[in-house]
């Protein structure tokens, strides 16, 4: 029978479970610990591995496992710590937590999808820290205005030192992009729709390398904008949208914001829901769900923005 491995990845150890056979061994997170996992797990004929995502620290992990050709996904915490509260699992322990992402792989039988090159690893590793490099100096500059004067010329450093990083990442980005006939060419063919420019266009390359290759509902659910609802009987309660890629959907609602300024068919769209009664919050949900199904025609046909086919 094909195995399925959980593992609970913490900073200094990896728990793993092993079903349906019950077996379950730990080793350190490092590189010795890594070769005893991968030399564990390749024998017995893996089926599946579900490794939890803990905030970066699996990403060494999935690429051993991966660079091992054995069939690894990471899942998302908090699905699986919903599926442990079905099943009547309160206690939270590494090996516990283990088990539970063994069996949440096993019931759910998440997509196993190829592991991104290096090229393509760097890229979304980029982008993350300009992310992360825009958040800090947001941060700064509210600080900036409400600290007192003689602290001032100190955040004014930092924020010189964070747009000279910024300006040296957007370069690496760039010289990264033009690399890729590919990356280059699907970076104008979504900035070609009024509302998107460069850094969302690469944030969706990025964080979304299967757009283009999945049909509207499935990208639409990965990004976490598929509306899923609560109902019991006749008692109808709201949709509600999450989970997925919060990275590619804060960049669909930010090209959102500004497609119903400069888009006229979604600007129009917005406006039919706006007269429908619909709340402001839900037509921009909307806005962004059809501007990424736009998206993921255009990168599918390989065809420029067409108003008239949207």
């Amino acid at each position: 029978m094909d195995a399925i491995v959980g593992i609970d990845v913490s900073k200094d150890r990896l728990d793993a479970h092993i079903r349906p056979a019950g077996l379950a061994f730990s080793v350190t997170r490092d590189a010795e610990g890594l070769t005893s996992l991968v030399d564990h797990l390749t024998p017995l004929g893996v089926k599946a591995i579900g490794v939890e995502a803990t905030g970066g620290f699996e990403t060494m992990v999935v690429a051993s496992l991966g660079a091992a050709g054995l069939p690894v996904v990471v899942v998302n915490p908090a699905q699986v710590r919903a599926f442990a509260t079905a099943l009547g699992k309160r206690a939270k322990t590494d090996p516990i937590d283990a088990a539970v992402i063994a069996h949440f792989v096993e019931a759910i039988k998440p997509e196993i999808r190829p592991l991104p090159d290096a090229q393509t690893q760097l890229f979304a590793d980029l982008i993350a820290r300009r992310r992360q490099i825009l958040t800090m100096l947001v941060a700064e500059r509210q600080r900036e205005t409400r600290a007192p004067e003689r602290l001032r010329k100190s955040i004014k450093r930092l924020i010189k030192a964070l747009e000279k990083e910024l300006d040296t990442l957007d370069r690496d980005i760039d010289r990264v992009v033009q690399s890729s006939p590919i990356w280059s060419k699907n970076e104008g063919l979504m900035s070609s729709v009024p509302g998107i420019g460069p850094n969302i266009a690469r944030t969706l390359m990025a964080e979304l390398p299967e757009l283009g290759s999945l049909d509207r509902r499935k990208i639409a659910a990965l990004v976490g904008l598929a509306p899923w609802t609560r109902q019991s009987g006749q008692w109808r309660g709201k949709s509600f949208i999450g989970g997925g890629r919060a990275p590619a959907r804060a960049a669909l609602f930010m090209g959102a914001m500004v497609a119903v300024q400069h888009n006229p068919v979604l600007k129009a769209f917005r406006e039919t829901l706006l007269a429908a009664g619909k709340p402001k919050m839900v037509t921009i949900i909307a806005v962004a769900r059809k501007l990424l199904t736009i998206l993921n025609a255009i990168i599918r046909d390989q065809k420029p923005w067409d108003p008239k086919s949207a």
